[in-house]
């Protein structure tokens, strides 16, 4: 028997490889001499890198860059060999960084990502991965493109900052100093959002908030954004704003497909295409995911309806293992998960699931692998 375990960190209590540990630890009571796989994997959210670098063998590269608020960090991206790298945008310019007191999406910029890409780029790669959850920033992706040569320029032809308060003086765009490594190089974003980059659904009034925006200061951004839109659409004819995922990280989804002539996928996938989750499948008997909670939203963009919808194209039987579950849960079977198995055994509250989730998590393994020895003897 073939065994490949491939679940989502169980925030907080459980990691991806040692998760992979538990399954094998469980499965080898019941399949003695079992063949036995693990691998990492992640949803383009926090802990992408360290999830794809462990998965590839690769190795981590710190880098001191600007922060959102300009104040230098040490942010750490993935060299995965093959001329590949991996950035998570929020190393540089995520909400984390910041203190709430400092929290105003009209002066964060993403410029940090963009010495990120340009690091990554004087490195030798050139095949790039983007994960931009997490963002606090607000600037159309204007910081991270002028880390990379571009000039955003104001009516007087005089070059901007590029922070949030500065899209609605941008009155052109010059792309002459463009980094010319970008031209040579692949970027693929990690998205798992869908928000245009204007109105309601838009990056302003959706995630703006959450970075600091008071309702005064989303109405200003939004009419900057849509100013900066209109040069996009001289600069770039043909965008659309209101294509989906153009409005994810503030802007930096469109600046992206763009500047970098980004291809935007969802992060799972991504994560599965550079860990070769297609060639680990290969000869598996059976594929056991799992993650901290399903519900409606792990069928969309999430590991688990990620590795199943693999495991289903490829004919691979697929165990989920969740923490907890809500009973739209059951969506997840229409993607290719065979059978949703609890770890929960009994009413407790959430501070004594957590404080017995490895507990839990291995009897739930032990019940999926006797059960797999039920089935193979019937």
């Amino acid at each position: 028997m073939r065994f490949l375990f491939a679940c989502d960190s169980f925030k907080g209590t459980i990691s991806s490889a040692r998760s992979a540990q538990l399954l094998g630890e469980q499965a080898l009571v019941q399949f003695p001499g079992a063949e036995l796989s693990g691998v990492e994997v992640a949803d383009g959210g926090e802990g992408t890198v360290d999830a794809v670098v462990a998965a590839t063998g690769g190795t981590l590269r710190t880098v001191r860059v600007h922060g959102p608020r300009g104040a230098e960090v040490d942010a750490a991206y993935g060299l995965l060999g093959d001329g590949r790298a991996i950035i998570e945008m929020a190393a540089a310019s995520g909400l984390p960084l910041l203190a709430s007191t400092d929290r105003d999406p009209r002066f964060t910029s993403t410029y940090g990502t963009g010495e990120l890409i340009a690091d990554a780029l004087a490195q030798g790669a050139r095949d790039i991965s983007l994960a931009i959850g997490g963002s606090a920033t607000n600037d159309g992706g204007m910081g991270c493109m002028r880390a990379l040569g571009v000039r955003f320029l104001d009516a007087d032809g005089s070059e901007l900052a590029g922070n949030g308060i500065d899209l609605e003086k941008v009155a052109s765009i010059d792309l002459s100093g463009m980094n010319q490594a970008v031209a040579q190089a692949t970027f693929h974003v990690m998205c798992d959002v869908d928000n245009p980059l204007l109105g309601e659904r838009g990056a302003t009034y959706v995630f703006g908030p959450q970075k600091g925006a008071t309702p005064e200061v989303a109405d200003a951004l939004e009419l900057g954004m849509s100013s900066y839109a209109a040069v996009l659409q001289k600069t770039f004819p043909g965008f659309d704003p209101a294509e989906a995922g153009m409005g994810a990280a503030g802007g930096l989804g469109a600046a992206a497909k763009l500047f970098l002539r980004a291809e935007v996928l969802p992060g799972v996938e991504q994560v599965l295409n550079l860990v070769g989750f297609d060639a680990l499948l290969q000869g598996c008997d059976l594929c056991v995911t799992g993650e901290g909670h399903a519900d409606s939203q792990s069928a969309h963009g999430k590991v688990v309806s990620g590795v199943a919808s693999w495991c289903k194209r490829a004919g691979v039987p697929c165990v989920a293992i969740v923490g907890g579950m809500s009973a739209d849960a059951r969506e997840l079977l229409d993607f290719g998960v065979d059978a949703l198995v609890p770890t929960v055994i009994d009413a407790a509250s959430i501070d004594e699931v957590l404080a017995h989730a490895e507990e839990n998590f291995s009897l739930a393994a032990e019940r999926v692998f006797a059960l797999v020895k039920i089935g193979q003897r019937l």
